[in-house]
């Protein structure tokens, strides 16, 4: 493997950038999973199509693995190369190449972080509404590699619901084009569908035609404290059952509620909540949003009294201080920890983390949950804290199996949007139908027949 490593920079140095230093190889050997590294042999740097078709074409030759990387923040260890191989990094290829406001489609480079795109997009009086949390670091190739969401996908969906086509490269280096600035496409088979989710383990993604809409002209956000999770999750059901359709509908539970404040040094509003609801209402005139306000208002599902609005910026951003800051909270107060994001239906969120919350208490472990209330994408974390390493190494296979089999339970599933990558292949070989897998190894096959494309990722072939 070495000759051909060595053979393969020979030809890639004439035209591209690359780097086998070791100090630089060790910042591609990670993404921000948490306790998972690999052993990148090499990192190259594409910039246009062609450079990643070229890069392709030579591994396949070779039978080199290779492990496309956008900005690297998954959580699944998607972008790890956990078993060597050539890191293709797609970070130079960040350009927005055109925003197409009569269509309003705009043209990108799979580099572009996703915040870029969305004060672009402002800037024309258009919005990009998926909003992963780690919108201003993520790139758009990771988002649609990762079928990635957030919290705006009450209302708005998901990223597969705003791609209307992308440039693909396969494993031997063809470039393909599908889809593009239409918005309607029965033609064929859906190819851009089934390259979003795959993380990088059929094609490279080149050239990503998102949908843009117009943005709404305000905005309203709130924070409704509840006595009970249950009480939060009921509300929830009670909005969308009225006709009221949130932007953005958050929950986070207790234990969420107490880690935030110590994390940030101050009291939480309502401290004595067992769960809060973070809404965003948004609409073209602010008589559309009062309507909702008073609509809910008049539920009587709350005291009306106990409802926090924000009259400025300053009361926004102190209203979502606690859910922005949640990931940092975690990683400061046990930088190892189990992540999970499944998903649930809404009505089963409830019993699904009460579940959860009993089976995992034999084991001493604190964990944090918040989320989605509004699709029933619900993250749970499983902290180490003060446990031994090796002793907590040994439980996680158990704790995933205690979330998956309750998610499983309630008619839910592995993840909602993180993905499946290195980290959950094995709950998806338990969980999923042999012919599932079946299906998932041909498709892998037709793409990319010599399994060079990040390999031990969602599946393994034979």
């Amino acid at each position: 493997m070495k000759a051909k490593i060595q053979k393969l920079k020979k030809e890639l140095h004439k035209a591209l950038s690359l780097s086998d230093d070791p100090d630089i190889l060790e910042k591609y050997a990670v993404d921000e999973t948490s306790d998972l590294k690999g052993n990148p042999w090499l990192v190259v740097y594409a910039k246009n199509t062609q450079d990643v078709s070229l890069v392709l074409s030579l591994c396949d030759t070779y039978r080199i693995p290779v492990i496309p990387r956008g900005a690297g923040t998954g959580v699944t260890g998607g972008a790890v190369p956990v078993s060597g191989g050539v890191v293709l990094s797609l970070e130079k290829m960040n350009k927005i190449l055109q925003i197409d406001t009569e269509n309003m489609i705009a043209v990108c480079q799979p580099g572009v972080i996703t915040g870029q795109l969305q004060k672009e997009a402002l800037q024309h009086g258009l919005m990009y509404p998926p909003d992963p949390a780690s919108l201003d670091s993520c790139s758009l190739g990771g988002n649609v590699a990762e079928g990635a969401g957030g919290p705006r996908a009450v209302k708005y969906g998901t990223t597969k619901d705003y791609i209307t086509g992308v440039e693909f490269v396969l494993a031997d280096g063809s470039i393909i084009q599908h889809g593009g600035k239409f918005i309607k496409n029965a033609t064929g088979y859906n190819l851009t569908g089934i390259l979003i989710g795959s993380e990088g383990t059929l094609a490279v993604i080149t050239t990503i035609y998102c949908k843009l809409i117009p943005v709404p002209a305000h905005t309203l956000d709130m924070l409704i404290p509840f006595q009970s999770l249950h009480d939060a999750v009921q509300m929830v059901y009670t909005l969308l059952i009225n006709r009221i359709r949130p932007a953005v509908l958050e929950f986070m539970e207790e234990d969420a509620l107490t880690l935030a404040a110590q994390y940030l040094g101050q009291d939480m509003p309502h401290p004595e909540a067992r769960a809060h609801l973070l809404i965003q209402l948004d609409g073209d005139s602010y008589h559309e949003i009062d309507e909702s306000l008073q609509k809910i208002l008049s539920l009587g599902a709350v005291d009306p009294n106990s409802i926090l609005v924000a009259q400025s910026p300053e009361q926004k951003e102190r209203l979502w201080k606690a859910r922005r800051c949640i990931r940092e909270a975690i990683h400061a107060k046990s930088p190892v920890f189990l992540a999970e994001d499944c998903s649930v239906p809404r009505s089963k969120i409830v019993p699904f983390l009460t579940g959860v919350k009993q089976a995992l208490t034999p084991y001493g472990l604190q964990s944090i949950m918040f989320g989605h209330a509004g699709d029933g994408n619900v993250h749970i974390d499983v902290l180490k804290n003060d446990m031994p390493y090796d002793e907590f190494k040994a439980l996680v296979p158990s704790l995933k199996e205690i979330i998956y089999a309750e998610a499983y339970k309630y008619g839910g599933t592995i993840t909602g949007e993180h993905g499946t990558g290195f980290i959950r292949k094995d709950a998806l070989k338990k969980f999923a139908s042999s012919q599932e897998l079946s299906l998932y190894k041909r498709l892998k096959k037709a793409f990319d027949p010599n399994g060079i494309l990040n390999p031990h990722k969602i599946i393994d072939l034979d």
